[in-house]
C-alpha cells in the first residue's frame, strides 16, 4: 500500500464524474491504497430520497421534500475505510441502490436547501481525516480549493452498459442531463481538474492513471 506524506495534513482527492463513470469503483480503490477515508456523497442524496420515499412525499415538490429533510437526522459517519449513513437510526443498505431511488435522486439533489446541508456534512469529514470523495460536485463546491482533482468519465454506450451489467435500469442521459443543468452545484468539470477517460481503462489501469494524474497535481507518496 503508498501513503500519503505525513507533512501534507489532512488532505480532499476529489473525484467527479457522471453516472457509471467508473468513479466510485476508482475512489474505493484510491482509498485503499493510500489508507485514506473513502466517502460516498451520493449515497448522502440516495439517504434523502429514499426517506422522502419512504414517507410517500413527491419528490418534485421541493417545499416537501425540504420539510423532509428538516425532520430527518442523517447521522454520517465512517468505519476507518468507508462511510456510513443512518436516517433516523436507520440504515437504509441495499435500498439505497433501488430503482425507485435511482429514479428519483436527481429530483431531490436539485433542493438547494438539500444540497447545503448535506455539503456541510460532507465537509466535515475532513476535519476528521484525509479522504478521497466522490460525486458530482466535489471538486467544484464541496472542496475547490483542493488541489487535487480528478473528473472520470467514459462514452455514454460504455456507462449504459455498466448500469446494465449492475442490474440498474436508469437511463444515464437523462440522468446525466438533469444534473448538469440543474440551477444549484451542476455536474461540470470542475476548475483545476483532469479528466479521465475510463472507457477503454481495466480498473488497475484506471487506479494507475489516476494516481499519476494526482502526483503531477502535486500529492506526495511515500
Amino acid at each position: 500500500m503508498t501513503s500519503i506524506s505525513p507533512d501534507s495534513g489532512n488532505v480532499a482527492i476529489a473525484i467527479d464524474g457522471p453516472a457509471a463513470s467508473g468513479k466510485s469503483t476508482l475512489a474505493r480503490i484510491l482509498a485503499e491504497q493510500l489508507g485514506l477515508v473513502m466517502v460516498n456523497s451520493g449515497a448522502m442524496y440516495r439517504a434523502v430520497t429514499w426517506k422522502v420515499l419512504r414517507e410517500g412525499v413527491d419528490p418534485h415538490d421541493a417545499a416537501a421534500v425540504i420539510a423532509v429533510l428538516h425532520r430527518t437526522t442523517l447521522e454520517c459517519g465512517d468505519d476507518g475505510r468507508y462511510s456510513t449513513i443512518k436516517v433516523d437510526g436507520i440504515d437504509p443498505g441495499d435500498e439505497l441502490r433501488g430503482e425507485a431511488v435511482n429514479s428519483n435522486v436527481s429530483a431531490v439533489s436539485a433542493v438547494p436547501e438539500v444540497r447545503d446541508a448535506l455539503v456541510a456534512l460532507q465537509r466535515e469529514y475532513l476535519k476528521r481525516a484525509s479522504v478521497v470523495m466522490e460525486g458530482r460536485d466535489i471538486g467544484s463546491v464541496v472542496f475547490p480549493d483542493t488541489p487535487y482533482k480528478i473528473y472520470v468519465d467514459a462514452d455514454e454506450e460504455v456507462r449504459a452498459a455498466r448500469r446494465r451489467d449492475a442490474g440498474e435500469l436508469d437511463a444515464v442521459s437523462k440522468r446525466d442531463a438533469a444534473d448538469s443543468r440543474r440551477a444549484t452545484a451542476p455536474l461540470i468539470v470542475a476548475n483545476g481538474a483532469t479528466v479521465l477517460d475510463t472507457s477503454d481503462h481495466t480498473i488497475e489501469s484506471g487506479v494507475a492513471a489516476a494516481i499519476e494524474i494526482l502526483e503531477k497535481q502535486g500529492l506526495k507518496l511515500l
